[in-house]
């Protein structure tokens, strides 16, 4: 079974760590045998104040966080202003992406990735209204506009919120088969193709 932790910070963007968590927790099998355990990850374990007053807990703190094949940083004011200057998530990131398969930002997740070098001289996204900051901030970046996600290999970025849930399923798609990403959207309703969706894959 696929390990899935998904980063959470004060002030995370509820949907770009909910959307991921509810596509990856529901995927299953033909015989509906589940394929990813995902849990909630914080600097401690103290109830986590997402945007606009939801609170949230998670399930490890950093010290006693399991192993994991993907990592998935989501974005909102609490990454680019907060968590962008603390220094305990930002070493803590950059050592589990040593060790996952995949690290995978939502929206603004971007900014922690590229403030510890993990994005120079990759072609990747954010949300439409952080282009150009992130642009201007870290100019050894490929910053790509008008595109959902890209894929790097091992590191994936997506613009914000529902790209986070697109790019959660191409995700899907590629370790599981196109079959398992269209059954999941089916089941959540979602309006999603493998053909529709807009990347750029170097």
């Amino acid at each position: 079974m696929l390990q899935i932790g998904i980063l959470i910070f004060p002030e995370v963007e509820v949907m770009d760590f909910a959307g991921p968590f509810e596509v990856f927790s529901i995927a299953e099998t033909k015989d509906q045998k589940k394929l990813c355990n995902v849990f909630l990850v914080a600097e401690n374990l103290s109830p986590v104040k997402a945007r606009n007053g939801m609170i949230v807990l998670p399930n490890f703190q950093y010290t006693n966080c399991p192993s994991m094949d993907i990592l998935i940083v989501p974005g909102g004011y609490g990454a680019e202003e907060l968590e962008i200057k603390n220094q305990t998530t930002l070493s803590w990131i950059k050592a589990n992406y040593l060790k996952v398969k995949h690290l995978a930002s939502i929206c603004t997740g971007a900014f922690l990735l590229a403030e510890i070098g993990l994005l120079d001289h990759l072609e990747v996204t954010t949300h439409w209204m952080d282009i150009e900051t992130l642009k201007n901030n870290y100019p050894m970046l490929n910053v790509k506009e008008n595109v959902r996600y890209t894929d790097n290999g091992k590191i994936l970025t997506s613009g914000g919120i529902s790209s986070g849930i697109h790019l959660s399923f191409y995700l899907l798609q590629k370790l599981f088969g196109s079959e398992v990403a269209s059954r999941t959207a089916k089941r959540m309703e979602y309006d999603w193709s493998s053909s529709s969706l807009n990347k750029h894959k170097p």
